[in-house]
């Protein structure tokens, strides 16, 4: 076992802010995030987004079929918004019927108008471009076709006088419209897809009925015809209209243009019972699968829904039910039984157990009493807890972790991306294939037209790719959703799949193996000096430090610092402080601080962290600090090996003594010890020509100063990190809980969602490709053919939905 050394502590090192792992360094770019309601085609989804990354200054476009949100990063702010208005007529000309809306940023404060009477598109420019000068309005646009001004307000600003200004700009511009504030109603959504659904369903159900009523009922052909017409207008008219749509636009390969040749054409070959069934039978399994979708989308959702709908505020002696987002910090707030926590804060006042199942997936109830902190999302149980505020909601650990996982899916898996890809040649391939199919064999075999025609027709049915373009995305949703429940934040598809190929984890000691709770377990004074004064010089050094061996030295002390006492701080990065204390030069730190500073010192060997100290460059003795391995850490590892991980390696900062003893404990395969933040990342450039070429190097840290090579590696996991800023910016996944055995469970469900999302691919692709042969044979018809569309997508959607159970 290869054996080195870092200092005593990763110790005396400064929280170092990580780089971003973006290669856009364009400080001008920023990003906006649009709501896309009415979305339910996922290849147009794939090509809004193909054609959006098209568009000049558009760094990088993401559109969310699941979530039906669309992410646009814009090089530069100054053409934000003509990128953004040749994005929204893109998405137009592709989804004539969607409705595109700004997402409202947590910095700034989202207001919508009604314009009636504004008949001038001039006009309309000019008010746009007045507003975006205005001072206080960071973003305004103005919607000539629905008559509708969006204003973003700095929240700096006062919103009822700005408000008041942009009346009275417009007014000024346009003496004869009526400016209308729009309400937001979070209900109005879901009631109109209800309502939407229903009449899907009428419509369904009376198309249905006349099909019957012309197969059961002896009338005559021509009779017969007209029924079969009327039913098919009834339930396919929106499918043929849309098509003929796309057509004039351009966007020919889609679902509606295959079902409307099909069907069309097989009316032309006298198919008339077939053509209308065929799309009655497509528009139940659209119906069905649209429920399905929505129900997976609702159900993935649900996971994380923890979102307070209310706080407390305590104003004057009295409760006030307010918005969490309009409680400030310092405020003070009630929680009653049963509620849950609605911003972080620390409790002032009761004692309560408390349920954090929803933050880290632990079911066991903990204790809270006053002067704890506590995090927003959590549920209190049964004491009536008064909390003082300490983070804005929009700051609070709740808000930074339901961004975090709504975000998540649009970092998209190489897997999602090679789909989208897939689908957009292969739709055409289909196509241009069944045309063949359509003249070349009869021309050769002298077989009658109508025959192949048919089977061309139905083999555009089976082409439609909706259900990979539709399941995959869905599948990836839900294993992020899945491992939310379990207390595992998971930044993207791209990191959950990548979690499928690992092949070293190497580990940070203190705070991620160790439970890194230090104590004062030996002090040892050298040259006539006292216990208690070896302490006193150790605590007034450290009094400015918020690292654990510090605060473990003044809990030791137990007496109140007078800092004015201490002067000249400076804290040395991977060495220690030095300090002028009452004019004495202090030294307190590990042994590379010593022999820096030409100290002559005692070269202790022990389990415990060591640290030194030293008066007028003087030796006074050392200090023996001791931390806990974790329960877990040990079945962590354990766990780890199990599932095929090829090696675990040790990074500390501590001293060999104890890198070595906790390697021993827990069977790890490298340890490397007494190591600076840079050779730290050192360590990492090494290990990484040990791995496969695709297998992926995790590295598992508290988040604290680790950022370096958290960034570094393949996948970051920064552990116990619910509310750490710098554990949350940092990594890629982030463990909410002190256990390190998470790890393996995230890798467990990165194997669980990949299983399924391949079983969707295979399947899909299996039975499109049995059912191409079989209706290009003859031995197919269309039934099979819209089963091998609607069905396969509604059962692969379904399969996708057990990727939220995680394990």
């Amino acid at each position: 076992m290869e054996k080195i050394i870092k200092n005593p502590s990763e110790d005396h090192v400064k929280p170092i802010k990580k780089s971003t792992k973006s290669n856009n360094d364009n400080k001008n770019m920023i990003k906006k995030e649009f709501s896309i309601e009415g979305l339910d085609c996922a290849n147009c989804a794939a090509k809004i987004e193909d054609r959006l990354n098209k568009v000049k200054d558009v760094g990088h476009a993401n559109v969310n079929f699941v979530t039906k949100t669309l992410t646009l990063e814009i090089n530069n702010t100054s053409s934000a918004h003509n990128v953004i208005s040749e994005a929204t007529a893109l998405i137009k000309k592709i989804e004539p019927d969607v409705t595109i809306s700004e997402k409202t940023s947590s910095k700034n404060t989202k207001k919508e108008f009604s314009i009636e009477g504004l008949d001038c598109a001039n006009c309309a420019a000019k008010i746009e471009n007045k507003l975006n000068e205005t001072n206080g309005i960071s973003y305004a646009n103005v919607n000539f076709v629905t008559k509708t001004l969006t204003i973003e307000i700095d929240k700096t600003s006062n919103i009822s006088a700005l408000v008041a200004k942009v009346t009275d700009i417009i007014k000024k511009l346009e003496p004869d419209v009526t400016i209308t504030e729009i309400k937001e109603d979070i209900h109005v959504h879901n009631h109109t897809h209800g309502e939407n659904t229903k009449k899907e369903i009428i419509r369904f159900g009376i198309g249905a009925a006349i099909f019957a009523l012309a197969g059961l009922i002896n009338f005559s052909d021509y009779i017969k015809l007209a029924l079969y017409i009327i039913s098919y207008v009834i339930v396919g008219y929106e499918v043929v209209l849309k098509s003929l749509k796309n057509i004039k636009r351009g966007e020919v390969f889609d679902e509606n243009f295959l079902m409307s040749i099909a069907t069309i054409g097989a009316f032309a070959i006298h198919q008339y019972p077939e053509a209308a069934a065929v799309m009655l039978f497509y528009q139940v399994g659209e119906i069905l699968q649209g429920i399905a979708v929505n129900r997976s989308r609702k159900s993935i959702t649900s996971l994380m829904d923890i979102r307070p709908d209310f706080a407390n505020l305590k104003i004057n002696g009295e409760l006030k039910k307010v918005s969490p987002e309009k409680v400030s910090i310092g405020d003070i707030i009630v929680v009653k039984p049963g509620e849950k926590v609605p911003l972080d804060g620390k409790v002032i006042e009761g004692t309560s157990m408390i349920d954090t199942s929803a933050l880290t997936g632990e079911a066991v109830p903990r204790k809270i009493e006053e002067g704890s902190s506590i995090l927003s999302g959590v549920i209190n149980k049964n004491g009536l807890l008064t909390i003082e505020v300490e983070k804005s909601f929009g700051q609070s650990t709740i808000s930074k972790i339901l961004n975090l996982v709504q975000n998540a899916s649009n970092k998209k898996a190489p897997t999602e991306n090679f789909i989208t890809k897939f689908a957009k040649y292969y739709t055409p391939v289909v196509v241009f294939g069944a045309l063949a199919l359509a003249v070349i064999p009869p021309l050769v075999t002298g077989d009658s037209f109508s025959i192949w025609i048919y089977r061309a027709l139905s083999f555009l049915v089976v082409s439609c790719p909706c259900a990979l373009v539709v399941s995959i995305p869905l599948g990836f949703f839900g294993g992020i959703g899945g491992a939310s429940k379990k207390g595992i934040l998971v930044k993207g598809g791209n990191y959950l799949e990548a979690l499928n190929n690992v092949d070293i984890v190497v580990f940070d000691k203190t705070g991620t193996l160790t439970r890194g709770v230090f104590k004062v377990t030996e002090i040892k004074p050298e040259n006539n000096i006292k216990n208690d004064e070896l302490l006193t010089y150790a605590a007034f050094a450290e009094s400015y430090s918020n690292h654990p061996i510090a605060t473990s030295i003044l809990n030791a002390y137990g007496k109140e610092v007078s800092k004015n006492m201490v002067s000249d701080y400076e804290e040395i990065s991977g060495y220690g402080i030095k300090v002028s204390l009452n004019g004495k030069k202090v030294l307190v730190g590990n042994s590379k601080l010593m022999t820096k500073e030409n100290v002559a010192y005692n070269n202790v060997d022990t389990i415990g962290s060591v640290v030194h100290v030293a008066v007028e460059n003087e030796y006074a003795g050392y200090i023996v600090i001791s931390d806990k391995i974790k329960e877990d850490s040990k079945d962590a590892i354990k766990k780890l090996k199990s599932l095929g991980i090829k090696k675990t390696v040790m990074l500390t900062g501590d001293n060999k003594a104890v890198g070595n003893k906790v390697s021993q404990m827990l069977d790890l395969d490298e340890v490397h010890a007494e190591l600076l933040p840079d050779q730290k990342v050192y360590e990492i450039e090494r290990l990484f020509k040990e791995k496969s070429k695709k297998g992926k190097l995790v590295f598992v840290g508290d988040g604290i100063n680790d950022a370096p090579v958290l960034a570094r590696a393949d996948i970051g996991i920064a552990m116990g990190g619910v509310g750490s800023d710098a554990a949350i910016e940092a990594a890629d996944v982030v463990i909410m809980t002190d256990e390190p055995s998470k790890i393996a469970s995230a890798i467990k469900i990165a194997k669980r969602t990949r299983s399924i999302v391949m079983q969707n691919i295979i399947f899909a692709l299996a039975i499109k490709a049995v059912l191409l042969v079989l209706v290009a044979i003859g031995v197919g018809t269309m039934w099979e053919a819209v089963f091998g569309d609607v069905g396969v997508t509604l059962i692969a959607v379904l399969n996708s939905m057990r990727a939220m159970k995680s394990e």
